[in-house]
């Protein structure tokens, strides 16, 4: 079925990518984002292993690599800043603690738009307020008044899907809390940080201090371990002061980094959590990313799972001639085993970092090589060789400053 109307929710990276591979496949898509516009910053994302080939096959790797960090890589540090263990970025082939590819989650979501609004319905600050579905269609009313139908919609908005709650259940269902609560925001670089990632940690806590691209500028990183977590999402100052009350009395450089905590632009706190779900589609309706299967940012892999997902959800659909039911089924077999060592990758971080019997000497959880191999490269891309591809990656580096 040629010209397939695909509605997307959320245009942070995993609605952009996704929409990138179905326009190539012959859907006409359109993204539907709540926010106004793009959301620049947020934290260092990383492209590892197979996620990597994604990206070339997007014909964006010079882009994604003009606009990385070049963080060079990470020292953990004494209360004192002595440096305990250095990480670099050339480890492991560059998929290491620091990969090679390491973005900011804005500059990536970027990167993506640029490459896609031309061909892709982008549709700001305004978000799905119903929806109804049939054999044949959706049925969509946005917020702003429009209804619409779409053959397929897919949900690609996060851990806190309001997709997921409209179709699958309450969200308490999906998300299971792992017990850390992760903060961060960017300084001014006043701690004359050049090239490599600072990180303390004491009795579960950390604080940390990562380079940016604007190098008058840095990202503060601050985690604490919480059995239950009951501030909401959306009450910014309430996390602020949740923040502060168990951060005030940590050490190394903390009390500096807690001093911009109220001139800050892009204050974010949330509860480390994973998205556990028997099935990632109902009907005519999908999901995609954190949305479906939320790794946690302790995993390193969210990205990863966001672009994979994205190329095999699309190659997936157009391969049953956009049929539904086949199309979801062999995007859930193929995807199932690459999210599974992913989420697994970050229970056992945090599993590492939070006090009690499994971080006493000797009971440290144990790094599976085999599983962290299958995190990065455990799973198959497809050539899809037998759909149709509107255009040949190129890999020529994205210009466009156009705002949307």
């Amino acid at each position: 079925m040629s010209g397939t109307k695909v509605l997307v929710a959320g245009a942070s990276i995993a609605g952009p990518a996704l929409a990138h591979w179905l326009r190539r496949r012959g859907a006409e898509v359109t993204v539907v984002e709540r926010a106004p516009g793009l959301r620049p910053g947020g934290q260092a994302v990383d492209a590892r292993g197979v996620a990597k080939e994604v990206i070339r096959r997007m014909g964006l790797d010079a882009a994604v690599r003009a606009a990385r960090t070049d963080t060079a890589g990470a020292y953990t540090v004494d209360v004192d800043g002595n440096v305990l263990e250095t990480f670099r970025a050339e480890d492991d082939g560059g998929d290491g603690y620091i990969s090679e590819v390491e973005i900011l989650r804005g500059d990536l979501s970027r990167v993506i738009y640029d490459d896609t609004r031309d061909g892709v319905e982008y549709v700001f600050d305004d978000r799905i307020a119903e929806l109804s579905q049939d054999a044949d269609g959706v049925d969509v009313v946005f917020a702003g008044g429009d209804r619409r139908r779409f053959d397929l919609v897919v949900g690609a908005d996060g851990l806190h899907s309001s997709l997921r709650a409209m179709v699958f259940g309450p969200r308490e269902r999906f998300i299971r809390h792992l017990g850390l609560v992760l903060a961060f925001y960017s300084v001014p670089n006043e701690f004359e940080l050049g090239r490599w990632l600072l990180d303390y940690q004491e009795s579960g806590r950390s604080a940390g201090l990562r380079p940016l691209p604007d190098a008058s500028r840095a990202m503060a990183m601050l985690s604490f371990p919480a059995a239950d977590f009951d501030v909401d999402y959306r009450d910014v100052e309430a996390q602020k002061g949740l923040l502060r009350e168990q951060m005030a009395d940590f050490g190394w450089l903390t009390p500096r980094i807690l001093a911009h905590l109220d001139d800050t632009p892009d204050f974010y706190l949330d509860q480390v959590a994973q998205v556990v779900m028997d099935r990632w589609s109902s009907g005519r309706v999908g999901l995609l990313g954190d949305a479906a299967f939320s790794s946690s940012p302790m995993s390193g892999g969210g990205t990863g799972l966001a672009l994979v997902g994205a190329y095999l959800l699309a190659g997936e659909l157009a391969c049953a001639e956009w049929d539904p039911a086949a199309g979801f089924a062999g995007y859930e077999r193929r995807m199932r085993s690459f999210v599974e060592a992913n989420q697994e990758i970050g229970r056992l971080h945090v599993r590492s970092l939070l006090p009690g019997p499994a971080t006493e000497p000797g009971t440290e959880p144990e790094w599976d090589m085999e599983l962290i191999e299958r995190a990065i490269n455990g799973v198959e891309l497809p050539d899809y060789a037998g759909v149709p591809d509107s255009e040949a990656p190129t890999g020529t580096p994205i210009t466009s400053s156009a705002k949307p």
